[in-house]
């Protein structure tokens, strides 16, 4: 079972298995073809007052909260069961375009599909 993290400015590597691009929005300056991505489930990703409440100035740990609660709804439910299985068949990669995907919600999405 692998899991990681990694910004899709990065070139894409031949071990990332299914590669899932977790924001809301699509990154500036990468084109679809360069992103090579699988899956875009825009519906698991942090909604657009959480997000701006964060790179506002929020805290990460209140955001990991937050972004807990908000991946209980069902659509994000539904879609995290998804990733799980996923990760069961082979690698996956979160993409994201944050500068610091260690304090993202693409981290928070790889712990839990680690437990």
């Amino acid at each position: 079972m692998s899991v990681r993290v990694r910004r899709i400015y990065d070139p894409p590597e031949p071990d990332d298995g299914l590669r899932v691009l977790v924001d809301r929005l699509w990154p500036r300056g990468v084109s679809k073809e360069e992103a090579r991505l699988d899956e875009w489930p825009k519906g698991l990703t942090p909604s657009t007052e959480l997000r701006q409440w964060y790179h506002g100035g929020g805290s990460y740990e209140e955001f990991r909260r937050r972004y807990g609660t908000e991946l209980e709804a069902p659509e994000a439910a539904e879609l995290l069961d998804g990733l799980r299985k996923a990760v069961q068949d082979g690698p996956v990669t979160l993409l994201t375009g944050s500068k610091r995907p260690g304090e993202s919600h693409a981290d928070v999405l790889a712990e839990l599909l680690r437990d």
